[in-house]
């Protein structure tokens, strides 16, 4: 007869399974191990001591073992889009750039762009600004000193 620890553990395991399922970060997969071995051992007759033994042992060693192993692999790269081709360049303000009222528009390679004060300064049309970074739809500048 399977004992009560049998079931247990198979709910155990399908929970974590769906918990696994659900984050796709390789949260629960090491426990799934130990409540599979420990599911097991429930139905081989070995004692619910035991059977945390095994839980403990087996999702530990699967943590320290096959954690780096996969971490590797599962590893996204950024990938740069052309896009991120306008930062470093200079801009030509179109449009007032203030971040307070949400307004600001830069020309740059060609293209109009939504852009933001990288240090919250307003920047009138006509000014030179260099284009530090991205923030979605919008280019973070910082006014470039003309001499």
């Amino acid at each position: 007869m399977i004992q009560v620890s049998f079931w247990i553990w198979l709910v155990a395991l399908i929970g974590l399974l769906i918990l696994e399922a659900a984050t796709v970060q390789l949260v629960a997969i090491w426990f799934m191990g130990g409540a599979l071995a420990a599911m097991v051992a429930s139905l081989c007759g070995l004692s619910v001591v035991w059977q945390i033994v095994l839980f403990v042992v087996f999702s530990g060693l699967s943590l320290i073992i096959l954690r780096p192993l996969l971490a590797n692999k599962l590893r996204t790269r950024q990938v740069p889009t052309n896009a991120d081709m306008v930062i470093g360049k200079t801009a030509v303000v179109l449009e007032t750039i203030d971040n307070l009222q949400s307004t600001g528009r830069v020309k740059v390679s060609g293209l109009d762009w939504a852009a933001r004060s990288y240090d919250n300064s307003i920047i009138q049309p006509g000014a030179k600004v260099g284009v530090c970074a991205i923030d979605g739809v919008k280019l973070i500048v910082v006014p470039i000193k003309e001499d």
